[in-house]
Protein backbone atom coordinates (compact mmCIF):
# COMPACT_ATOMS: atom_id res chain seq x y z
CA UNK A 1 0.00 0.00 0.00
CA UNK A 2 2.90 2.56 1.07
CA UNK A 3 4.54 2.00 -2.76
CA UNK A 4 0.83 2.71 -4.20
CA UNK A 5 0.42 5.59 -2.21
CA UNK A 6 4.03 7.36 -2.72
CA UNK A 7 3.54 6.41 -7.02
CA UNK A 8 0.39 7.82 -7.20
CA UNK A 9 1.95 11.26 -5.10
CA UNK A 10 4.78 11.28 -7.72
CA UNK A 11 2.59 11.02 -11.15
CA UNK A 12 -0.10 13.31 -9.33
CA UNK A 13 2.49 16.15 -8.42
CA UNK A 14 3.77 15.46 -12.51
CA UNK A 15 0.31 16.27 -13.51
CA UNK A 16 0.06 18.69 -11.57
CA UNK A 17 3.47 20.59 -12.25
CA UNK A 18 2.12 19.95 -16.38
CA UNK A 19 -0.53 22.10 -15.98
CA UNK A 20 -0.70 25.73 -17.16
CA UNK A 21 -2.89 27.62 -14.77
CA UNK A 22 -2.40 30.70 -16.56
CA UNK A 23 1.03 30.29 -16.09
CA UNK A 24 3.68 32.16 -18.58
CA UNK A 25 6.63 30.41 -19.43
CA UNK A 26 9.58 32.52 -18.44
CA UNK A 27 12.45 30.14 -19.55
CA UNK A 28 11.70 27.76 -22.39
CA UNK A 29 15.38 27.35 -24.04
CA UNK A 30 16.07 26.67 -20.44
CA UNK A 31 13.47 23.98 -19.79
CA UNK A 32 13.78 22.36 -22.52
CA UNK A 33 17.18 21.75 -22.13
CA UNK A 34 16.74 19.96 -18.96
CA UNK A 35 13.95 17.83 -20.25
CA UNK A 36 16.11 16.84 -22.77
CA UNK A 37 18.69 15.76 -20.46
CA UNK A 38 16.20 13.93 -18.48
CA UNK A 39 15.22 12.16 -20.89
CA UNK A 40 18.12 11.06 -21.89
CA UNK A 41 18.87 10.39 -18.53
CA UNK A 42 15.85 7.64 -18.32
CA UNK A 43 16.64 6.39 -21.73
CA UNK A 44 20.49 5.34 -20.80
CA UNK A 45 18.36 3.52 -17.77
CA UNK A 46 15.91 2.44 -19.67
CA UNK A 47 18.58 0.63 -22.09
CA UNK A 48 20.63 -1.07 -19.25
CA UNK A 49 17.21 -1.87 -17.23
CA UNK A 50 14.42 -3.52 -19.68
CA UNK A 51 11.03 -2.96 -19.03
CA UNK A 52 9.94 -6.02 -17.72
CA UNK A 53 12.73 -5.85 -15.07
CA UNK A 54 12.10 -2.53 -13.41
CA UNK A 55 9.01 -1.53 -11.14
CA UNK A 56 7.28 1.85 -11.09
CA UNK A 57 6.82 0.99 -7.43
CA UNK A 58 9.52 0.60 -5.26
CA UNK A 59 8.84 -2.59 -4.48
CA UNK A 60 11.39 -5.08 -6.34
CA UNK A 61 10.02 -7.87 -8.74
CA UNK A 62 10.28 -11.42 -7.76
CA UNK A 63 12.69 -12.27 -10.60
CA UNK A 64 13.72 -9.21 -11.05
CA UNK A 65 18.09 -8.72 -12.34
CA UNK A 66 20.87 -6.83 -10.30
CA UNK A 67 22.18 -4.10 -12.62
CA UNK A 68 25.51 -2.21 -11.65
CA UNK A 69 26.67 -1.44 -15.18
CA UNK A 70 26.40 1.61 -17.63
CA UNK A 71 24.53 4.21 -15.88
CA UNK A 72 23.47 2.16 -12.63
CA UNK A 73 27.61 2.02 -12.14
CA UNK A 74 27.55 5.60 -11.43
CA UNK A 75 23.79 6.45 -9.90
CA UNK A 76 22.02 3.84 -8.22
CA UNK A 77 18.38 5.48 -9.07
CA UNK A 78 18.56 6.73 -12.64
CA UNK A 79 15.08 7.12 -13.16
CA UNK A 80 14.39 9.21 -10.27
CA UNK A 81 16.78 11.54 -11.76
CA UNK A 82 15.65 11.41 -14.94
CA UNK A 83 12.31 12.72 -13.20
CA UNK A 84 13.73 14.84 -10.78
CA UNK A 85 16.10 16.71 -13.84
CA UNK A 86 13.15 16.73 -16.53
CA UNK A 87 10.79 18.31 -13.98
CA UNK A 88 13.35 21.04 -12.71
CA UNK A 89 12.84 21.97 -16.05
CA UNK A 90 9.29 22.54 -15.69
CA UNK A 91 10.21 24.42 -12.66
CA UNK A 92 12.90 26.69 -14.54
CA UNK A 93 10.93 27.32 -17.22
CA UNK A 94 6.98 28.25 -15.39
CA UNK A 95 9.58 29.57 -12.68
CA UNK A 96 6.63 30.42 -9.97
CA UNK A 97 6.08 29.21 -6.41
CA UNK A 98 3.19 27.11 -7.71
CA UNK A 99 5.56 25.02 -9.73
CA UNK A 100 8.20 25.22 -6.77
CA UNK A 101 6.06 23.97 -4.26
CA UNK A 102 4.95 21.07 -6.24
CA UNK A 103 8.83 20.44 -6.98
CA UNK A 104 9.51 20.01 -3.36
CA UNK A 105 6.51 17.73 -2.50
CA UNK A 106 8.15 15.38 -5.82
CA UNK A 107 11.46 15.81 -4.68
CA UNK A 108 10.31 14.60 -0.90
CA UNK A 109 8.77 11.97 -2.47
CA UNK A 110 11.44 10.68 -4.18
CA UNK A 111 13.65 10.72 -1.81
CA UNK A 112 10.95 8.58 0.37
CA UNK A 113 10.77 5.96 -2.23
CA UNK A 114 14.57 5.96 -2.80
CA UNK A 115 14.99 5.27 0.23
CA UNK A 116 12.94 2.82 1.04
CA UNK A 117 13.67 0.44 -1.77
CA UNK A 118 16.84 0.84 -0.71
CA UNK A 119 15.99 -0.98 2.22
CA UNK A 120 14.21 -3.87 0.35
CA UNK A 121 17.91 -4.14 -2.01
CA UNK A 122 20.21 -4.35 1.00
CA UNK A 123 17.78 -7.13 2.45
CA UNK A 124 17.23 -9.17 -1.22
CA UNK A 125 20.88 -8.71 -2.30
CA UNK A 126 23.70 -8.82 -0.39
CA UNK A 127 25.81 -7.34 -3.41
CA UNK A 128 23.89 -4.28 -3.25
CA UNK A 129 25.83 -3.29 0.26
CA UNK A 130 29.05 -3.14 -2.17
CA UNK A 131 27.09 -1.41 -4.92
CA UNK A 132 25.81 1.44 -2.82
CA UNK A 133 29.43 2.05 -1.41
CA UNK A 134 31.08 2.64 -4.69
CA UNK A 135 28.01 4.66 -6.19
CA UNK A 136 25.68 8.08 -5.61
CA UNK A 137 22.34 8.08 -5.76
CA UNK A 138 21.17 10.50 -7.58
CA UNK A 139 24.00 12.66 -8.80
CA UNK A 140 27.50 11.55 -9.87
CA UNK A 141 30.23 12.75 -7.21
CA UNK A 142 27.25 14.65 -5.42
CA UNK A 143 24.59 12.90 -3.96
Amino acid sequence: MKSRILVFIQFATIFLMLLPLGGDIKHPYAGIVLILVGLLIGLGALYKNRLGNFNIRPDIKENCVFINDGIYAYIRHPMYSSVLTGMFGVLIAYANIYTAFLYLILFIDLLVKMFYEESLWHCKDERYDAYAKNTYRLVPYIF
